[in-house]
């Protein structure tokens, strides 16, 4: 199976929003994302590596960040913020944004458990930065339809997500 680098840039809140799943944990999810969308993405988006930052923060901050970026000043579960096609320089890696989820908005819509909503949510972002939308019901079931195989790929032993 081919490998793939990911350069993440991952922040958390120090406070009493706890990520359940930690850094290390999100390193290898999103590489074995990145890895299994490799044969669908578009030739601008196909490397070797990646860089994406991933944030997960209060709804203050979400909704701060939704009222600058969106005109809605109002908390919600993820915001993505691609960085758009570059050209791929040999050795730099692909740099795909950033993905902001709050854990607080997370945390009450967890019908399944805080990490498997934490990794639908960043699963959500994730294609978002890779070029998929959601504008009519049928791209929306194709975008939700591909999330849940993402998380079918997860491994039982990240943090009690069952796939």
């Amino acid at each position: 199976m081919p490998s793939l680098v990911l350069d993440l840039a991952y922040n958390a809140p120090d406070s009493a929003l706890l990520d359940p799943l930690g850094e290390s944990h999100w390193q290898q999810i999103l590489e074995l994302w990145l890895l299994n969308l490799q044969n669908e993405l578009p030739q601008e988006f196909r490397a070797a590596e990646y860089s994406v930052g991933l944030q997960l923060c209060s709804d203050e901050v979400i909704a701060a960040l939704n009222g600058s970026w969106r005109a809605k000043p109002e908390a919600t579960d993820v915001l993505a913020f691609p960085a758009g096609l570059q050209l791929q320089l040999p050795g730099v890696p692909c740099e795909l944004g950033d993905i902001v989820i709050s854990l607080e908005t997370a945390k009450r819509d967890a019908l399944d458990g805080i990490e498997h909503e934490l990794c639908f949510l960043a699963s959500h972002g994730l294609l978002h930065l890779l070029g998929w939308d959601h504008p009519d019901e049928e791209q929306l079931a194709a975008m939700l339809m591909r999330q849940q195989q993402l998380l079918e790929l997860l491994p039982a032993q990240i943090s009690g997500i069952v796939a």
